[in-house]
């Protein structure tokens, strides 16, 4: 398939289980002054930062009126219900959350999510009006075997079952090998598109191929200053979802001026 249509990157900062409320307003006042060329910029870049729940109120507080869009990290597939330790999809959008991370290698791994699971937050997040980033990616074991196209395949037709085109349009999709997250270990630049190239092609598939073509795909996978410019010449790469180089606002920052 061609890839004609121009997709505005995204840099997305996952900050996992780091920061109380004052240092999220400590980080986004230092970030702010790094990054405000970049709506003049030749290609400027949505910028998102998913800090803890906690954290969310002091995040929108220090945001507003920056263009920098907040993320959950998470969310349930319910609107409510005994469900301890959960927030729904009403919530993060009265924190003042335009995005939703879903899906998650640590999620898979540490708390029991699966396709399945991630589909049905898929269909909440987009039912409220948020944007999912949608996480899919493949363990080393996987790879080694041969297995990363059907993994992926699977992920990816699983997760988005039953979504119109229309809605799928509006997911941003994140490939993130599971060997390289958190480990130093970066996909080439060339292996990250060959598997964006392959996520692409499957949405064609799915929704045709001028829906795959305005498909936002990032990278995700201990991408770092040093190696964002490699990853960005890729035509399928559209950005990035980064994790501990997301923690300091000069590392973010380069990224985002990349």
């Amino acid at each position: 398939m061609t890839d004609s249509s121009p997709r505005r990157p995204l840099m997305a900062a996952n900050w996992k289980m780091h920061k109380t409320p004052a240092e999220t307003a400590e980080f986004l006042a230092r970030l702010q002054p790094l990054v405000a060329a970049n709506r003049e910029a030749a290609r400027p870049c949505d910028i998102v930062v998913a800090p803890p729940f906690p954290c969310l109120p002091a995040a929108a507080a220090a945001a507003r009126g920056t263009g920098i869009e907040l993320a959950g990290q998470n969310m349930h597939w319910e609107s409510h219900g005994a469900f301890t330790g959960e927030v729904s999809a009403a919530m993060l959008l009265a924190a003042g959350c335009r995005y939703v991370i879903l899906g998650h290698s640590e999620r898979r791994q540490y708390f029991g999510e699966t396709d399945a699971t991630v589909n049905r937050k898929l269909h909440a997040a987009l039912a409220a009006g948020l944007t999912p980033i949608f996480c899919l990616g493949e363990t080393l074991a996987q790879r080694e075997a041969g297995e990363t196209e059907a993994v992926l395949r699977e992920q990816l037709e699983r997760g988005m079952l039953g979504l119109a085109p229309a809605q799928a349009a509006v997911c941003v999709i994140a490939y993130e090998p599971v060997w390289a997250i958190g480990t130093g270990k970066t996909a080439t630049p060339e292996t990250a598109a060959e598997a964006h190239r392959y996520l692409r092609r499957r949405l064609a598939l799915l929704y045709g191929e001028a829906a795959a073509a305005a498909q936002r795909i990032l990278y995700g996978g201990s991408v770092k200053p040093d190696n964002i410019r490699g990853l960005m010449a890729q035509p399928d790469i559209d950005g990035a979802l980064v994790g501990g180089a997301s923690l300091d606002p000069q590392a973010f920052a380069a990224l985002v001026n990349f």
